[in-house]
């Protein structure tokens, strides 16, 4: 039996906020390593790590540094593809036994 995850922002943005600083560390660079490389300032670095949040455009840059800009990118594309996997009713969720 399949259960749904039901997540919210928050918990969207620490999981982001997640796998950044893990990315970060497996390249063994400190915040100031990385605001050099990205442009994003150190401070701003510390508080996404530990709050999730931060601008979507400092998002992208830290993401740019740490991981193919293209995967992030690729969410976006083919939506009803995505969509139509999805139930849309109750009716549909008890018939497929999520």
């Amino acid at each position: 039996m399949s259960h749904f995850l039901l997540l919210d922002d928050s918990d969207v943005q620490h999981a982001f906020a997640a796998h950044l600083r893990k990315l970060r560390e497996q390249e063994k660079l400190s915040r100031d390593a990385l605001a050099t490389r990205s442009g994003v300032p150190a401070p701003t670095i510390k508080k996404f790590e530990l709050t999730g949040q931060i601008s979507f455009r400092q998002l992208l840059l830290l993401w740019q540094s740490l991981d193919d800009l293209s995967r992030l990118f690729a969410l976006t594309q083919n939506t009803e593809n995505n969509q139509s996997s999805m139930p849309t009713s109750i009716e549909e969720v008890l018939k497929d036994g999520f």
